[in-house]
């Protein structure tokens, strides 16, 4: 006879957790993949109205449509009371790092192949990992420090130090890895103290009033007739990314879902290739591979030591 079936302390029992965890992690990963495809063609939209647009103007409208979605997800979930924080400060220095952060990438997709630009933009992981030792007092250990340098390696070998424009393109592109690696581990901060939507709202609001302020002062080109969706949409698709990636975090464990994000540098290569004929030569293609496989063993290693810890 088979043993019957415990309850869990929620009061499920066994068999039905096994029903529910794959359509969770289903959706989970589901969830991941639109906020990658959203991303994705985003950054390629950046990079093909940066030809006309200035960056400011750009993460203009990246905040702005991007404020309106999330203002509606802030109204049906109580409205202001749900922006309360005790922490302005640290929203204040979350938001100009991802603000500087925004800036420097879609200035980095400008100038470079898509598909380098997304492979150096994703180290931030790996150096969020590095800089959460002094920022949370975390410990890392020799197995992720080595993901860490061999992903620096990859950068590296994309940048090659000295080679024109495109190296320019690749250090802005690092400087916003760099960036957004602080703001991960501020984000982890403030998760303590506000709420996802919280966090979310205060950055879309300061990057809507400090981008409009930049376009004052350094310049605005009126969109032409057609430009107005293709401007508006990268508001919207980042809006959405962001607010479909949060699910998947909710849906997904973090091992489950995080080698997927990868899959962008490929979708973002493809991209490059047919919409700009952009072909990583032979050293290139290197470097975002190392760069993949470092951040696939990091993902790998946290997944064991949580498995062994627990």
């Amino acid at each position: 006879m088979k043993p019957a079936s415990s309850p869990s302390p929620r009061g499920e029992t066994n068999v039905e957790l096994d029903t529910i965890r794959p359509r969770v992690s289903a959706l989970g990963i589901l969830f991941t993949m639109v906020s990658i495809v959203c991303f994705t063609v985003m950054d390629a939209m950046i990079k093909w109205m940066g030809s006309t647009y200035p960056v400011q103007e750009l993460v203009f409208f990246r905040c702005a449509a991007a404020l309106f979605l999330v203002t509606l997800i802030v109204w049906n979930q109580g409205g202001l009371k749900g922006l309360a924080t005790a922490k302005p400060g640290l929203h204040l220095m979350r938001s100009l790092l991802g603000l500087t952060a925004m800036g420097c990438a879609f200035y980095g997709y400008t100038v470079m192949p898509l598909g380098e630009a997304a492979s150096i933009f994703h180290t931030a992981p790996l150096l969020a990992t590095a800089f959460s030792v002094p920022i949370l007092r975390e410990k890392v250990g020799v197995h992720r420090w080595s993901c860490i340098i061999i992903g620096l390696i990859g950068v590296l070998i994309i940048i090659r130090p000295g080679g024109g424009v495109f190296s320019q393109g690749a250090v802005f592109m690092f400087s916003a890895a760099v960036l957004v690696a602080l703001t991960t581990n501020i984000i982890r901060k403030l998760n303590t103290h506000s709420s996802a939507i919280c966090i979310t709202f205060y950055f879309t609001l300061s990057g809507t009033i400090v981008s409009l302020i930049a376009c004052l002062i350094m310049g605005w080109i009126p969109p032409k007739s057609t430009d107005w969706i293709w401007l508006i949409g990268i508001g919207l698709l980042g809006g959405l990314g962001q607010y479909t990636m949060t699910l998947s975090l909710r849906f997904g464990e973090v091992g489950l879902i995080a080698p997927f994000r990868y899959v962008s540098i490929v979708l973002a290569t493809l991209i490059g290739f047919f919409v700009w004929s952009e072909v990583p030569d032979l050293i290139s293609f290197m470097g975002m591979s190392i760069i993949i496989l470092s951040g696939l063993y990091a993902v790998y290693r946290e997944t064991r030591v949580r498995v062994i810890r627990y």
